[in-house]
């Protein structure tokens, strides 16, 4: 086998964009400044997530000064999830690399995360060292996730580990083989596994602007992610249930043996109507909880494309060569003589 660190890779770059005009006039040329000193063979994919300021303008202008530059326009609105998803698919690189359009990804990292991937790594993640950035609702509100959705999960999501990061082809040709329309990329990019190692960074301030992810896109996304990747609030409420049984079955022996044993009579009025209300709070909980579950199912059904392409501007890497077929049977047989 040819070593990695003989190979000259190419190398694609996806990244997100969602009214990020007034950030991707610098951020843009400043990444590609980096991808041409660790490749000669590279394309940098920026995906219009329905933006409506003037990131069309800005985008169509970095196509033309840089031919590197490919813009894919989505037809509204989808999300960074469904954004994230397009951008993969129209990768063609050996090597693919996911960033923000905000500035925030150091750049500096992409040649110690290549240099990684020469050493045997086929997934380099970059985890947050802090949260400074955010409130310490959402910091804590974040940790919280972390734990729940890894609570008795066979796949461990890492803590603090975003869409930053670097990956093989393989990866990325696993990744998009999957079908599911409810992406929770964190989480896919830990369910297909292969060879991953981590590499702390610290987020940079903003170029310009605020964010356009904030708390409620947030839970949002957190709802979407222990709903596809874990089970424990069907567990809760298995639990829950058999520990309220085991109590009424506990209180109503108790009332039973005082009644024949002590004859006191408990009225119970103000005790049957506390219990029927918060026993009806329990079962409509539950029900949310199936409900929601039972949604995913019904938009995973209807097998609706998780994006639509409006408008794609730009070349790109040439598409890969495909595989050389296989011989026929009949083909790698010799012929029988007619003799």
């Amino acid at each position: 086998m040819i070593s990695r660190s003989d190979l000259s890779p190419s190398i694609s770059c996806v990244i997100p964009a969602f009214n990020e005009a007034r950030n991707l006039g610098s951020v843009v040329p400043h990444i590609l400044a980096t991808l041409a000193r660790m490749s000669p063979n590279l394309e940098l994919i920026v995906v219009d997530d329905g933006s409506r300021d003037d990131t069309a303008q800005v985008i169509h202008t970095l196509c033309v000064d840089h031919p590197q530059v490919v813009y894919i326009k989505l037809s509204r609105n989808f999300g960074k999830e469904p954004a994230l998803t397009a951008g993969l698919n129209a990768t063609r690189g050996d090597l693919v690399i996911l960033m923000d359009a905000d500035g925030q990804h150091p750049v500096e990292l992409l040649p110690d995360m290549l240099a990684k991937w020469r050493t045997g790594a086929d997934v380099v993640y970059a985890v947050r060292k802090t949260r400074d950035d955010q409130s310490t609702l959402q910091a804590t509100l974040t940790g919280w996730f972390y734990r729940l959705v890894n609570l008795g999960n066979r796949v461990q999501i890492p803590a603090n580990a975003g869409d930053f990061r670097l990956m093989d082809r393989k990866v990325v040709n696993a990744l998009n083989s999957l079908p599911e329309r409810n992406r929770f990329m964190k989480g896919l990019y830990a369910w297909v596994g292969f060879n991953s190692t981590a590499i702390d960074y610290e987020p940079l301030p903003r170029a310009d602007g605020k964010s356009n992810f904030g708390l409620r896109g947030s839970l949002s996304l957190a709802l979407t992610g222990i709903l596809a990747f874990s089970i424990a609030p069907l567990r809760a409420m298995t639990v829950l249930g058999l520990a309220l049984s085991a109590v009424a079955l506990g209180y109503g022996t108790w009332v039973v043996a005082e009644y024949f044993i002590s004859g006191i009579e408990v009225p119970g009025y103000a005790t049957i109507v506390v219990g029927m209300m918060f026993f009806s709070g329990i079962q409509l909980l539950s029900i949310g909880v199936l409900s929601e579950y039972v949604g995913r199912i019904y938009e995973e059904v209807k097998q609706r494309p998780s994006y639509l392409i409006s408008v794609r501007e730009g070349a790109g890497l040439p598409a890969p060569m495909p595989p050389p077929p296989f011989p026929q049977a009949s083909e790698s047989l010799p012929k029988a003589s007619l003799l």
